[in-house]
Protein backbone atom coordinates (compact mmCIF):
# COMPACT_ATOMS: atom_id res chain seq x y z
CA UNK A 1 0.00 0.00 0.00
CA UNK A 2 1.39 3.28 0.66
CA UNK A 3 4.03 4.67 2.35
CA UNK A 4 4.62 6.84 5.00
CA UNK A 5 5.65 9.58 2.74
CA UNK A 6 2.50 9.27 0.91
CA UNK A 7 0.08 9.10 3.98
CA UNK A 8 1.07 12.31 5.71
CA UNK A 9 -1.51 15.00 6.67
CA UNK A 10 -2.08 17.82 4.40
CA UNK A 11 -1.24 21.03 6.17
CA UNK A 12 0.58 21.58 9.42
CA UNK A 13 0.58 25.64 9.86
CA UNK A 14 2.57 27.18 6.98
CA UNK A 15 4.44 23.72 5.54
CA UNK A 16 2.78 21.63 3.54
CA UNK A 17 2.99 17.72 4.46
CA UNK A 18 0.52 15.95 2.16
CA UNK A 19 2.06 13.66 -0.49
CA UNK A 20 0.58 11.63 -2.98
CA UNK A 21 -2.48 10.78 -1.83
CA UNK A 22 -5.76 12.95 -3.05
CA UNK A 23 -6.90 15.70 -1.35
CA UNK A 24 -10.14 15.17 0.72
CA UNK A 25 -13.45 17.23 -0.17
CA UNK A 26 -13.04 19.09 3.65
CA UNK A 27 -9.93 21.04 2.52
CA UNK A 28 -10.56 21.71 -0.83
CA UNK A 29 -10.67 25.67 -0.49
CA UNK A 30 -8.70 26.68 -3.18
CA UNK A 31 -10.17 29.44 -5.56
CA UNK A 32 -9.86 29.19 -9.45
CA UNK A 33 -8.61 32.96 -9.78
CA UNK A 34 -5.55 32.12 -7.40
CA UNK A 35 -4.26 30.58 -10.72
CA UNK A 36 -3.62 33.36 -12.63
CA UNK A 37 -0.79 34.39 -10.69
CA UNK A 38 0.37 31.07 -10.26
CA UNK A 39 1.17 31.02 -14.41
CA UNK A 40 1.99 35.01 -14.32
CA UNK A 41 5.12 34.10 -11.40
CA UNK A 42 5.87 30.23 -13.72
CA UNK A 43 6.66 33.46 -16.61
CA UNK A 44 8.59 36.03 -14.43
CA UNK A 45 11.82 35.53 -16.12
CA UNK A 46 14.43 37.80 -18.09
CA UNK A 47 14.92 34.41 -20.53
CA UNK A 48 11.97 35.92 -22.42
CA UNK A 49 13.71 38.77 -23.17
CA UNK A 50 16.55 37.16 -24.36
CA UNK A 51 14.11 34.99 -26.62
CA UNK A 52 12.09 37.55 -27.93
CA UNK A 53 15.15 38.93 -29.31
CA UNK A 54 16.24 35.40 -30.76
CA UNK A 55 12.86 35.64 -32.66
CA UNK A 56 14.63 38.82 -34.48
CA UNK A 57 18.49 38.09 -34.51
CA UNK A 58 18.16 34.19 -35.30
CA UNK A 59 14.73 33.81 -36.96
CA UNK A 60 15.02 36.99 -38.76
CA UNK A 61 11.29 37.70 -37.94
CA UNK A 62 10.15 41.47 -38.07
CA UNK A 63 7.83 43.07 -35.05
CA UNK A 64 4.19 41.64 -36.55
CA UNK A 65 5.61 38.40 -36.34
CA UNK A 66 7.10 38.43 -33.16
CA UNK A 67 3.77 39.78 -32.24
CA UNK A 68 2.40 36.74 -33.49
CA UNK A 69 4.46 34.67 -31.78
CA UNK A 70 3.93 36.30 -28.59
CA UNK A 71 0.17 35.73 -28.55
CA UNK A 72 0.18 32.43 -30.23
CA UNK A 73 2.77 30.61 -27.62
CA UNK A 74 1.16 30.83 -24.19
CA UNK A 75 -2.46 30.23 -26.13
CA UNK A 76 -1.31 26.93 -27.66
CA UNK A 77 1.18 25.97 -24.34
CA UNK A 78 -0.97 27.17 -21.81
CA UNK A 79 -4.22 26.09 -23.25
CA UNK A 80 -3.29 22.46 -22.59
CA UNK A 81 -1.13 23.68 -19.07
CA UNK A 82 -5.32 24.52 -18.31
CA UNK A 83 -6.87 21.18 -19.99
CA UNK A 84 -4.55 18.83 -18.39
CA UNK A 85 -5.02 20.72 -14.63
CA UNK A 86 -8.87 19.71 -14.85
CA UNK A 87 -7.36 16.30 -14.02
CA UNK A 88 -6.35 17.73 -10.73
CA UNK A 89 -9.92 19.04 -9.29
CA UNK A 90 -11.39 15.56 -10.56
CA UNK A 91 -8.62 13.46 -8.70
CA UNK A 92 -7.03 15.83 -6.11
CA UNK A 93 -3.74 14.40 -6.36
CA UNK A 94 -0.63 15.67 -8.26
CA UNK A 95 -0.06 14.89 -11.90
CA UNK A 96 2.71 12.04 -11.91
CA UNK A 97 0.33 10.30 -9.49
CA UNK A 98 -2.78 10.46 -11.06
CA UNK A 99 -0.31 8.93 -14.07
CA UNK A 100 -0.59 5.82 -12.56
CA UNK A 101 -4.33 5.23 -13.12
CA UNK A 102 -3.26 5.79 -16.84
CA UNK A 103 0.52 4.09 -17.27
CA UNK A 104 0.04 1.47 -14.36
CA UNK A 105 2.00 1.19 -11.32
CA UNK A 106 5.30 0.73 -12.74
CA UNK A 107 4.48 1.45 -16.12
CA UNK A 108 4.21 5.21 -14.62
CA UNK A 109 8.09 4.47 -13.87
CA UNK A 110 9.16 5.15 -17.71
CA UNK A 111 7.77 8.72 -18.32
CA UNK A 112 7.91 9.14 -14.39
CA UNK A 113 11.60 8.89 -14.56
CA UNK A 114 11.83 10.80 -18.20
CA UNK A 115 10.35 13.96 -16.63
CA UNK A 116 12.34 14.20 -13.78
CA UNK A 117 15.46 13.86 -15.65
CA UNK A 118 14.16 16.75 -17.53
CA UNK A 119 13.24 19.16 -14.82
CA UNK A 120 17.04 18.73 -13.78
CA UNK A 121 17.93 20.54 -16.87
CA UNK A 122 15.23 23.26 -16.70
CA UNK A 123 15.91 24.01 -12.76
CA UNK A 124 19.48 24.14 -14.09
CA UNK A 125 18.99 26.83 -16.83
CA UNK A 126 16.49 29.46 -14.31
CA UNK A 127 19.39 28.41 -11.51
CA UNK A 128 21.79 29.90 -13.86
CA UNK A 129 20.00 32.79 -15.17
CA UNK A 130 19.23 33.97 -11.37
CA UNK A 131 23.00 33.77 -10.58
CA UNK A 132 23.68 36.00 -13.80
CA UNK A 133 20.97 38.15 -12.66
CA UNK A 134 22.48 38.34 -8.99
CA UNK A 135 25.98 38.97 -10.97
CA UNK A 136 24.81 42.08 -12.77
CA UNK A 137 23.62 43.27 -9.87
CA UNK A 138 27.05 43.56 -8.23
CA UNK A 139 28.72 44.56 -10.99
CA UNK A 140 26.23 47.09 -11.90
CA UNK A 141 25.87 49.16 -8.09
CA UNK A 142 29.60 47.82 -6.35
CA UNK A 143 31.17 47.18 -9.76
CA UNK A 144 31.99 43.87 -8.25
CA UNK A 145 33.15 41.49 -11.34
CA UNK A 146 32.07 37.85 -11.86
CA UNK A 147 34.85 35.08 -10.48
CA UNK A 148 34.86 31.25 -10.28
CA UNK A 149 33.82 31.94 -6.62
CA UNK A 150 31.37 34.48 -6.93
CA UNK A 151 29.61 31.99 -9.55
CA UNK A 152 29.53 28.96 -7.15
CA UNK A 153 28.22 31.47 -3.62
CA UNK A 154 25.73 33.48 -6.16
CA UNK A 155 24.08 30.07 -7.37
CA UNK A 156 24.24 28.38 -3.96
CA UNK A 157 22.12 31.14 -2.60
CA UNK A 158 19.73 31.17 -5.00
CA UNK A 159 19.36 26.99 -4.74
CA UNK A 160 19.12 27.10 -1.25
CA UNK A 161 16.57 29.85 -1.24
CA UNK A 162 14.51 28.02 -4.03
CA UNK A 163 14.54 24.82 -2.00
CA UNK A 164 13.23 26.86 1.10
CA UNK A 165 10.44 28.35 -1.00
CA UNK A 166 9.63 24.96 -2.55
CA UNK A 167 9.78 23.13 0.74
CA UNK A 168 6.95 24.94 2.19
CA UNK A 169 4.34 23.68 -0.18
CA UNK A 170 1.82 25.08 -2.12
CA UNK A 171 0.48 27.59 0.46
CA UNK A 172 3.76 29.63 0.55
CA UNK A 173 4.70 29.19 -3.34
CA UNK A 174 1.05 30.71 -3.82
CA UNK A 175 1.57 34.04 -1.57
CA UNK A 176 4.58 34.60 -2.83
CA UNK A 177 3.32 34.23 -6.43
CA UNK A 178 0.59 36.80 -5.47
CA UNK A 179 3.09 39.77 -4.18
CA UNK A 180 5.54 38.88 -6.93
CA UNK A 181 2.56 39.23 -9.68
CA UNK A 182 2.55 42.71 -8.79
CA UNK A 183 5.80 44.11 -8.51
CA UNK A 184 6.94 42.65 -11.65
CA UNK A 185 3.94 44.11 -13.43
CA UNK A 186 4.86 47.22 -12.24
CA UNK A 187 8.33 47.44 -13.42
CA UNK A 188 7.89 45.84 -16.54
CA UNK A 189 5.48 48.66 -17.44
CA UNK A 190 7.75 51.07 -16.54
CA UNK A 191 10.74 49.32 -18.81
CA UNK A 192 8.22 49.47 -22.05
CA UNK A 193 7.56 52.79 -21.03
CA UNK A 194 11.44 53.71 -21.27
CA UNK A 195 11.60 51.11 -24.50
CA UNK A 196 8.80 53.51 -26.04
CA UNK A 197 10.52 56.63 -25.61
CA UNK A 198 13.61 55.59 -26.24
CA UNK A 199 13.48 53.22 -29.27
CA UNK A 200 13.87 54.58 -33.11
CA UNK A 201 10.69 52.89 -33.93
CA UNK A 202 11.84 53.55 -37.02
CA UNK A 203 14.08 50.53 -37.06
CA UNK A 204 11.81 48.38 -35.55
CA UNK A 205 9.10 48.79 -38.24
CA UNK A 206 11.14 49.02 -41.37
CA UNK A 207 12.68 45.53 -40.83
CA UNK A 208 11.53 42.75 -43.33
CA UNK A 209 9.44 39.89 -42.80
CA UNK A 210 11.10 36.51 -41.87
CA UNK A 211 10.16 33.13 -43.59
CA UNK A 212 6.82 31.64 -42.28
CA UNK A 213 8.44 28.52 -41.36
CA UNK A 214 10.28 30.42 -38.81
CA UNK A 215 7.12 32.22 -37.23
CA UNK A 216 5.70 28.32 -36.71
CA UNK A 217 9.28 27.48 -35.12
CA UNK A 218 8.99 30.80 -33.11
CA UNK A 219 5.88 29.61 -31.60
CA UNK A 220 7.19 26.15 -30.76
CA UNK A 221 10.07 27.33 -28.70
CA UNK A 222 8.40 30.11 -26.61
CA UNK A 223 5.48 27.37 -26.56
CA UNK A 224 8.14 24.58 -25.21
CA UNK A 225 8.68 26.78 -21.63
CA UNK A 226 4.77 26.41 -21.32
CA UNK A 227 4.64 22.87 -22.31
CA UNK A 228 7.45 21.62 -19.66
CA UNK A 229 5.13 22.71 -17.06
CA UNK A 230 1.85 20.59 -18.40
CA UNK A 231 2.49 17.29 -16.05
CA UNK A 232 2.53 19.50 -13.17
CA UNK A 233 -0.72 21.73 -13.78
CA UNK A 234 -2.62 19.37 -11.86
CA UNK A 235 -0.50 19.86 -9.01
CA UNK A 236 -1.63 23.06 -8.40
CA UNK A 237 -5.30 22.77 -9.22
CA UNK A 238 -6.11 19.44 -6.52
CA UNK A 239 -6.82 21.99 -3.92
CA UNK A 240 -9.81 23.17 -6.11
CA UNK A 241 -13.28 22.03 -5.38
CA UNK A 242 -14.78 19.61 -7.80
CA UNK A 243 -17.14 21.86 -8.78
CA UNK A 244 -14.86 24.55 -9.38
CA UNK A 245 -15.05 25.79 -13.65
CA UNK A 246 -12.98 24.24 -16.17
CA UNK A 247 -13.44 26.67 -18.53
CA UNK A 248 -12.06 29.35 -16.01
CA UNK A 249 -9.33 27.12 -15.00
CA UNK A 250 -7.93 27.20 -18.87
CA UNK A 251 -8.91 31.03 -19.28
CA UNK A 252 -6.64 31.98 -15.82
CA UNK A 253 -3.52 29.57 -16.89
CA UNK A 254 -3.83 31.20 -20.41
CA UNK A 255 -4.31 34.63 -19.46
CA UNK A 256 -1.79 34.54 -16.33
CA UNK A 257 0.84 33.22 -18.90
CA UNK A 258 0.11 35.57 -21.65
CA UNK A 259 0.11 38.49 -19.50
CA UNK A 260 4.07 38.05 -19.20
CA UNK A 261 4.92 36.59 -22.42
CA UNK A 262 3.41 38.88 -24.65
CA UNK A 263 4.87 41.87 -23.14
CA UNK A 264 8.00 40.27 -22.44
CA UNK A 265 8.42 37.98 -26.10
CA UNK A 266 8.41 41.98 -27.69
CA UNK A 267 10.86 43.81 -25.70
CA UNK A 268 13.28 41.33 -26.47
CA UNK A 269 12.47 41.83 -30.04
CA UNK A 270 12.49 45.53 -29.95
CA UNK A 271 15.49 45.30 -27.85
CA UNK A 272 17.89 43.11 -30.78
CA UNK A 273 17.11 45.45 -33.01
CA UNK A 274 19.50 47.95 -31.41
CA UNK A 275 21.55 45.23 -29.92
CA UNK A 276 21.58 42.39 -32.62
CA UNK A 277 23.85 40.24 -30.51
CA UNK A 278 21.89 40.35 -27.37
CA UNK A 279 20.09 36.73 -28.45
CA UNK A 280 23.74 35.27 -28.88
CA UNK A 281 25.47 36.53 -25.44
CA UNK A 282 27.09 34.14 -23.35
CA UNK A 283 25.40 35.74 -20.40
CA UNK A 284 21.03 36.24 -20.88
CA UNK A 285 20.94 38.38 -18.25
CA UNK A 286 24.22 41.60 -18.49
CA UNK A 287 22.97 43.30 -21.47
CA UNK A 288 19.83 45.18 -19.22
CA UNK A 289 22.54 46.88 -17.80
CA UNK A 290 23.96 47.88 -21.05
CA UNK A 291 20.22 48.93 -22.17
CA UNK A 292 18.18 50.25 -19.51
CA UNK A 293 19.57 52.93 -16.91
CA UNK A 294 20.44 51.46 -13.78
CA UNK A 295 17.42 53.02 -11.76
CA UNK A 296 15.10 50.52 -13.78
CA UNK A 297 18.08 48.22 -14.29
CA UNK A 298 18.62 47.16 -10.58
CA UNK A 299 15.07 46.96 -9.23
CA UNK A 300 13.90 44.87 -12.20
CA UNK A 301 16.61 42.65 -12.31
CA UNK A 302 16.07 41.93 -8.43
CA UNK A 303 12.09 41.65 -8.92
CA UNK A 304 13.28 39.24 -11.98
CA UNK A 305 15.70 37.23 -9.75
CA UNK A 306 12.48 36.81 -7.32
CA UNK A 307 10.46 35.71 -10.49
CA UNK A 308 12.83 32.79 -11.12
CA UNK A 309 13.40 31.96 -7.74
CA UNK A 310 9.56 31.11 -7.77
CA UNK A 311 9.82 29.20 -11.02
CA UNK A 312 11.95 26.93 -9.89
CA UNK A 313 10.08 26.47 -6.79
CA UNK A 314 7.20 25.53 -8.35
CA UNK A 315 8.77 23.16 -10.55
CA UNK A 316 10.77 21.32 -7.37
CA UNK A 317 7.48 21.43 -5.62
CA UNK A 318 6.02 18.92 -8.45
CA UNK A 319 9.29 17.57 -9.17
CA UNK A 320 8.95 16.37 -5.06
CA UNK A 321 5.70 14.71 -6.01
CA UNK A 322 7.25 13.35 -8.95
CA UNK A 323 10.46 11.68 -6.94
CA UNK A 324 8.08 10.25 -4.54
CA UNK A 325 6.00 8.64 -7.50
CA UNK A 326 9.44 7.12 -8.38
CA UNK A 327 9.65 5.06 -5.11
CA UNK A 328 11.71 7.53 -2.99
CA UNK A 329 10.12 6.83 0.28
CA UNK A 330 11.04 10.28 1.95
CA UNK A 331 8.42 13.36 2.57
CA UNK A 332 8.08 15.54 -0.83
CA UNK A 333 9.51 18.63 1.02
CA UNK A 334 12.74 16.46 1.41
CA UNK A 335 12.58 14.56 -2.06
CA UNK A 336 12.54 18.24 -3.09
CA UNK A 337 16.29 18.46 -1.76
CA UNK A 338 17.73 15.98 -4.61
CA UNK A 339 16.27 18.14 -7.36
CA UNK A 340 17.93 20.92 -5.65
CA UNK A 341 21.42 19.14 -5.25
CA UNK A 342 21.42 18.35 -9.03
CA UNK A 343 20.63 22.10 -10.18
CA UNK A 344 23.37 22.95 -8.18
CA UNK A 345 25.91 20.83 -9.58
CA UNK A 346 24.30 21.21 -13.23
CA UNK A 347 24.01 24.92 -12.51
CA UNK A 348 28.02 25.21 -11.78
CA UNK A 349 29.35 23.24 -14.99
CA UNK A 350 27.13 25.17 -16.98
CA UNK A 351 28.11 28.31 -16.09
CA UNK A 352 31.95 27.47 -15.21
CA UNK A 353 32.54 24.95 -18.70
CA UNK A 354 29.91 26.41 -21.43
CA UNK A 355 30.70 28.23 -23.91
CA UNK A 356 27.39 29.84 -25.23
CA UNK A 357 24.06 29.84 -23.40
CA UNK A 358 21.46 31.18 -25.97
CA UNK A 359 21.67 28.19 -28.49
CA UNK A 360 22.23 25.82 -25.88
CA UNK A 361 19.28 26.79 -24.45
CA UNK A 362 16.67 26.45 -27.44
CA UNK A 363 18.12 23.16 -28.18
CA UNK A 364 17.40 22.30 -24.76
CA UNK A 365 13.43 23.80 -25.32
CA UNK A 366 12.99 21.72 -28.66
CA UNK A 367 14.41 18.00 -26.84
CA UNK A 368 12.53 19.20 -23.51
CA UNK A 369 9.38 19.70 -25.23
CA UNK A 370 9.44 16.31 -27.29
CA UNK A 371 9.98 15.09 -23.81
CA UNK A 372 7.04 16.36 -22.04
CA UNK A 373 4.73 16.04 -25.04
CA UNK A 374 4.86 12.03 -25.57
CA UNK A 375 3.17 12.03 -21.50
CA UNK A 376 0.89 14.77 -22.81
CA UNK A 377 -0.64 12.82 -25.61
CA UNK A 378 -1.38 9.46 -23.89
CA UNK A 379 -2.67 11.38 -20.56
CA UNK A 380 -4.86 13.68 -22.27
CA UNK A 381 -6.27 11.12 -24.58
CA UNK A 382 -7.33 9.22 -21.61
CA UNK A 383 -8.55 12.50 -19.93
CA UNK A 384 -11.21 12.11 -22.98
CA UNK A 385 -13.12 9.34 -21.78
CA UNK A 386 -11.78 8.88 -18.13
CA UNK A 387 -14.69 9.75 -15.31
CA UNK A 388 -13.18 8.21 -12.07
CA UNK A 389 -10.02 7.81 -10.45
CA UNK A 390 -8.89 5.80 -7.80
CA UNK A 391 -7.98 7.16 -4.56
CA UNK A 392 -7.12 4.05 -3.02
CA UNK A 393 -5.81 2.41 -6.10
CA UNK A 394 -3.45 5.62 -6.60
CA UNK A 395 -0.98 4.88 -3.37
CA UNK A 396 -1.38 0.97 -3.63
CA UNK A 397 1.51 0.06 -5.96
CA UNK A 398 1.45 -3.55 -5.08
CA UNK A 399 -0.59 -6.33 -7.33
CA UNK A 400 -3.60 -5.46 -5.62
CA UNK A 401 -4.61 -2.04 -7.11
CA UNK A 402 -6.38 -1.61 -9.50
CA UNK A 403 -4.14 0.38 -11.42
CA UNK A 404 -1.76 -2.73 -11.44
CA UNK A 405 -2.95 -4.14 -15.32
CA UNK A 406 -0.81 -6.55 -16.67
CA UNK A 407 2.64 -6.98 -14.44
CA UNK A 408 2.42 -3.34 -13.37
CA UNK A 409 2.16 -2.16 -16.64
CA UNK A 410 -0.94 -0.35 -18.91
CA UNK A 411 0.32 -1.99 -22.54
CA UNK A 412 -1.77 0.91 -24.17
CA UNK A 413 -0.32 3.45 -22.64
CA UNK A 414 3.15 2.47 -22.52
CA UNK A 415 3.50 1.33 -25.95
CA UNK A 416 1.59 4.37 -27.16
CA UNK A 417 4.50 6.56 -25.04
CA UNK A 418 7.50 4.88 -26.41
CA UNK A 419 6.17 5.19 -30.19
CA UNK A 420 5.15 8.99 -29.63
CA UNK A 421 8.57 10.11 -28.02
CA UNK A 422 10.70 8.24 -30.71
CA UNK A 423 8.43 9.23 -33.40
CA UNK A 424 8.54 13.02 -31.93
CA UNK A 425 12.19 13.00 -32.04
CA UNK A 426 12.88 11.61 -35.14
CA UNK A 427 11.05 15.02 -36.70
CA UNK A 428 12.56 17.23 -34.06
CA UNK A 429 16.03 19.15 -35.37
CA UNK A 430 18.12 21.32 -32.61
CA UNK A 431 21.72 22.32 -32.04
CA UNK A 432 22.15 19.25 -30.70
CA UNK A 433 20.42 16.39 -32.22
CA UNK A 434 18.85 16.37 -35.71
CA UNK A 435 15.94 13.62 -36.81
CA UNK A 436 16.67 11.57 -39.50
CA UNK A 437 12.75 12.29 -40.76
CA UNK A 438 13.30 16.88 -40.03
CA UNK A 439 14.45 17.37 -43.52
CA UNK A 440 12.30 18.23 -46.45
CA UNK A 441 8.78 17.98 -44.44
CA UNK A 442 6.89 20.51 -42.84
CA UNK A 443 6.56 19.06 -39.61
CA UNK A 444 10.35 19.45 -39.45
CA UNK A 445 10.99 22.05 -41.09
CA UNK A 446 8.16 24.07 -38.78
CA UNK A 447 10.06 22.92 -35.89
CA UNK A 448 6.93 20.65 -34.60
CA UNK A 449 8.70 17.38 -33.50
CA UNK A 450 6.61 18.38 -29.96
CA UNK A 451 3.38 18.59 -31.94
CA UNK A 452 3.85 15.49 -33.77
CA UNK A 453 5.20 13.64 -30.55
CA UNK A 454 1.57 14.51 -28.96
CA UNK A 455 -0.21 13.06 -31.98
CA UNK A 456 1.29 10.32 -32.42
CA UNK A 457 0.94 9.00 -28.74
CA UNK A 458 -2.46 10.31 -28.58
CA UNK A 459 -3.84 8.97 -31.54
CA UNK A 460 -2.10 5.82 -30.93
CA UNK A 461 -3.36 5.35 -27.21
CA UNK A 462 -7.08 5.84 -28.31
CA UNK A 463 -6.36 3.14 -31.68
CA UNK A 464 -4.97 0.21 -29.28
CA UNK A 465 -6.93 -2.12 -26.92
CA UNK A 466 -7.84 -1.07 -23.55
CA UNK A 467 -8.16 -2.87 -20.63
CA UNK A 468 -10.46 -1.43 -18.12
CA UNK A 469 -8.74 -1.21 -14.27
CA UNK A 470 -10.24 -3.18 -11.60
CA UNK A 471 -13.31 -1.27 -9.49
CA UNK A 472 -12.38 -0.53 -5.85
CA UNK A 473 -14.26 1.43 -3.43
CA UNK A 474 -11.78 4.12 -3.56
CA UNK A 475 -12.81 5.25 -6.74
CA UNK A 476 -14.07 8.96 -6.88
CA UNK A 477 -16.41 10.13 -9.27
CA UNK A 478 -15.21 13.00 -12.13
CA UNK A 479 -18.18 15.22 -11.00
CA UNK A 480 -18.95 18.04 -13.13
CA UNK A 481 -22.01 20.12 -11.70
CA UNK A 482 -22.18 24.07 -12.29
CA UNK A 483 -19.02 26.09 -11.74
CA UNK A 484 -18.46 27.98 -8.81
CA UNK A 485 -17.97 31.57 -9.42
CA UNK A 486 -14.35 32.74 -9.64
Amino acid sequence: MSTTAETEGAIEGAIETRGLEPVPDSERTGRVRDLFPTWVAANISVLLLTMGASLVAINGLNFWQALIVAVAAPIVSYGLVGLISIAGKRGGAPGMALSRAVFGQRGNLLPGSLIWVARWGWETINAVTGAYALLTVLDICFGIKSNDFLIIVTLLLFVVVTFAISGLGINAVQKCNKYATYFFGAFSLLVLGYLIATTDWSAVFDRPAGKTALVVAGIGTIAAGGVSWIPAAPDFTRYLPRTASAKAMVGNSVGGAGIVVLPMVLMGAVMAVSTPDLATAQDPVSFLGDLLPMWIAVPYLLIALVGMLLINAMSMYSAGFTAQTLGFKIPRHWAVSINAAISLIFGGILMLAATGFMGNFIAFLSLLAVAFSAWVGVFGADMLSRKEYDGEALLDTTRTSAYWYKAGFNPSAVVAWAVGLVGGLLFTTSQWFTGPLAANNPVGEYGLGWVATIVISGLLYLALPQQKPTATEGAVEAQEPEPLAV
